[in-house]
């Protein structure tokens, strides 16, 4: 079965998954899909290009219960526990799927933040404290009188 990843999306080669399914996916048993669950992709390989018909993992869940069959439940157990876990594993850094912890210390405050995906995540509980110890934070909440909330996003950038 052909698969490849697209912006952090496995997609599934809809005439394989067709096969598998016993039920041919093409254009026209695909357009109950929205837009955005399928793609026409050049792939190339040994043979040359071709252009095909990709399906999003949730385009093939979607098709499976669309074309409800006995067999599909393992098929979509194979897919679920086996396909995708090994699509993700090879084409991303092992880095970037689990999440790692560390701390931010000041004078007199440490907090913890989670790194998960390429992005800083600290617990919104904490954000309070961490506000109370920006002197930007503390000019805007001056100067506005702006709950904690406001003034997070505020001092992220958020508006």
């Amino acid at each position: 079965m052909r698969t490849l990843l697209l912006e952090s999306q496995v997609w599934f080669c809809a005439r394989d998954m067709g096969r598998l399914m016993g039920w041919p996916l093409n254009e026209r048993t695909t357009r109950k899909l929205d837009a955005d669950q399928r793609r026409v992709v050049t792939l190339v390989d040994s043979c040359g290009e071709a252009d095909e018909l990709m399906v999003s993992e949730s385009g093939v869940y979607a098709m499976l219960v669309h074309h409800h069959h006995a067999e599909n439940r393992e098929l979509r157990q194979w897919i679920t526990n086996e396909v995708v876990p090994c699509v993700r594993d090879e084409l991303e850094p092992p880095e970037a799927c689990s999440p790692c912890l560390s701390f931010l210390q000041w004078p007199g405050l440490s907090v913890s933040m989670l790194h998960w995906r390429s992005e800083p995540w600290i617990r919104l509980r904490d954000m309070p404290r961490v506000l109370a110890h920006s002197s930007e934070a503390d000019r805007f909440h001056r100067e506005s009188r702006h709950s904690w909330w406001r003034i997070a996003k505020a001092f992220l950038g958020r508006s």
